[in-house]
């Protein structure tokens, strides 16, 4: 495994970018959780103090003792940490049935058989409508349709900057799907018939980085930002 990107580091934290794939914390069939690669990585026990989707990409926060995960697990509870991301989608999202391109979402998050409050801020950055060869014939999907039958769709897909205003478990995934401006490739909260028809893109991971924190530092907002990975920079070239 590739060793894990440190951003930044004090004595209590660290800044790191996690590789999209990556699990963060061990479990029942998961190998090399970033958890355990970054201790071994270090030489020390680190403490996680948030979570990243193991398909999610970017920036979080490690800590490097118990007191300081304490403390920086309850700075983000306090809304001290502020946390960006970026993301790709079909579409643009829709809030209390109008199509807009910026505001905010609303809606509770289920967790262990409870409803959780949720808000994400978004803003639609780019957007624009591409044309996507259909492979398959129309009687057959499984049989490739020849050059002369072969026909095009166009789909919608739009750059969003997302702001969370709560933490929860897949919030970002969950709340896009919802207002019906699915992440491409988001394969569990997603929409499966647009992600196979945007197959000839080659876009094969999920499109979505965390891509900026905001850590109350010192006395004053410190801002980290990282670029997008590999493949979301390519993924956002068929925008130009």
């Amino acid at each position: 495994m590739k060793k894990i990107q440190i951003i930044w580091q004090n004595d209590e934290i660290l800044v790191i970018n996690k590789e999209c794939g990556v699990s963060v914390q061990g479990g029942s069939g998961i190998a090399h959780p970033l958890d355990e690669e970054l201790s071994k990585q270090l030489g020390y026990k680190i403490y996680l103090v948030h979570r990243l989707d193991k398909e999610t990409s970017g920036l979080m926060v490690a800590a490097k003792s118990a007191p300081a995960a304490k403390k920086w697990i309850n700075l983000i509870a306090g809304k001290q940490v502020k946390k960006e991301y970026t993301a790709l989608c079909f579409g643009k999202p829709f809030v209390s049935g109008k199509e807009c391109t910026k505001g905010t979402l609303k809606d509770s998050v289920v967790k262990g058989g409870r409803e959780l409050s949720a808000v994400t801020q978004f803003e639609v950055i780019k957007s624009k409508e591409i044309e996507i060869p259909e492979r398959f014939s129309e009687n057959n999907p499984q049989s490739p349709a020849s050059e002369e039958s072969q026909n095009t769709r166009r789909i919608t897909i739009s750059l969003l900057h997302l702001t969370l205003g709560t933490g929860r478990m897949h919030q970002i995934r969950i709340h896009l799907a919802k207002a019906l401006c699915p992440i491409i490739e988001d394969d569990k909260h997603g929409n499966f018939k647009l992600n196979k028809a945007a197959r000839p893109l080659k876009i094969k991971k999920l499109c979505l980085a965390s891509t900026k924190l905001t850590l109350p530092l010192d006395g004053k907002q410190m801002v980290f930002e990282t670029e997008l990975p590999e493949h979301m920079k390519n993924a956002v070239q068929l925008l130009t």
